[in-house]
């Protein structure tokens, strides 16, 4: 996460912050920060702001708009994203590739991480490695992660526990959307289509996602 920010930046904003903050202790406390005694004995004081601020950033702040891009280049994903999962493998039994798979994927995010779960009617995966590609000269703006899928009980005979990973481009306009693809350990490829649906973390399909196309394979 941390290779994707503006490092120069940010240390920037933290000097300046730092000095506002000497300023303006030395005002309210009577100091004389240009004598060295005076100026040392507000370090403290100084280190304790910048936490406060770093606790505040790192927990909150870095969502607000007034930081995107020129300081925090990742946007946030926070919430559940809806759509579908069109696989190019082949069910032996119809010769043919199953119909649009209904999907959900989950996404909880903090400054320092992000977590991604995606559900269908018939698995579950939960990422494992994860991160943001970000190249705004090429372009590229694109959410990879690994992941473990674990489908249900009952259908492990045709699709068993894999690895995968998946490659999403993050887009904003005209609509809030991830797509893009993504490739298993079973030699399965396919892509994926999601848009926002809200900041709610869904623990189960809802209804009127739709049914899955292999569902009555069991």
């Amino acid at each position: 996460m941390f290779k994707n920010l503006n490092i120069t930046r940010f240390v920037y904003v933290l000097v300046i912050l730092s000095a506002f903050f000497w300023y303006g202790l030395a005002f309210f406390s009577g100091k004389d920060i240009s004598k060295l005694w005076d100026f040392v004995k507000l370090i403290p004081n100084v280190v304790t702001a910048d936490i406060a601020v770093l606790f505040v950033f790192t927990k909150w702040a870095w969502k607000w708009r007034i930081f995107r891009k020129w300081l925090v280049p990742f946007p946030d994903l926070n919430g559940t994203w809806k759509g579908q999962i069109n696989t190019t493998w082949i069910d032996p039994k119809t010769n043919k590739r199953p119909e649009p798979i209904p999907v959900i994927l989950t996404i909880k995010q903090s400054f320092t991480n992000v977590s991604c779960v995606m559900r269908t009617a018939e698995m579950t995966s939960y990422s494992y490695a994860e991160d943001f590609k970000i190249d705004n000269d090429k372009q590229i703006k694109q959410l990879v992660y690994s992941y473990m899928s674990t489908p249900n009980v009952k259908v492990t005979e045709r699709s068993p526990i894999h690895n995968g990973t998946i490659i999403l481009d993050m887009m904003r306009l005209p609509v809030k959307k991830l797509k893009g693809h993504y490739w298993t350990a079973r030699k399965t490829t396919g892509e994926v289509e999601l848009t926002f649906w809200g900041k709610g973390l869904l623990d189960d399909l809802p209804d009127d996602l739709g049914e899955h196309p292999m569902s009555y394979a069991g």
